[in-house]
């Protein structure tokens, strides 16, 4: 799991989510909830691309919540990397949100963390 999770706002602009990617260099952040009732979003580089580099939009008039995922699948910090593998797996998804209990994002596992073993970032 990436322990330094990256988030942002939703409503910052893609172009503002792109440079907070560059800056940390991932390939995802989690998009914060805007109050306790709301669930965590995730942007991707995929997202970005699919909705507005190919269709031609521009990255600076075009909101983070407008492209993100939500709800996204979250996992547990204490899961067996087998389980989290068989969920990722199961929905065909690259990544899931690790949160707490209070549904709090810790970070983000990717495919590659758990089957390769990657160590934290």
């Amino acid at each position: 799991m990436v322990h330094e999770l990256r988030s942002i706002d939703g409503l910052a602009t893609v172009a503002e989510a792109m440079d907070l990617m560059r800056q940390h260099r991932v390939n995802a952040l989690a998009v914060n909830r805007r109050d306790d009732t709301d669930e965590v979003g995730l942007v991707s580089v995929s997202d970005i691309a699919r909705d507005v580099i190919g269709p031609n939009r521009s990255a600076e008039r075009v909101s983070v919540y407008e492209i993100m995922s939500k709800p996204v699948v979250t996992l547990p910090p204490d899961m067996l990397a087998r389980y989290a593998v068989r969920l990722l797996v199961r929905f065909d998804i690259s990544r899931a949100v690790v949160v707490d209990r209070d549904r709090n994002p810790l970070g983000i596992v990717t495919m590659r963390d758990l089957v390769l073993g990657r160590s934290p970032e």
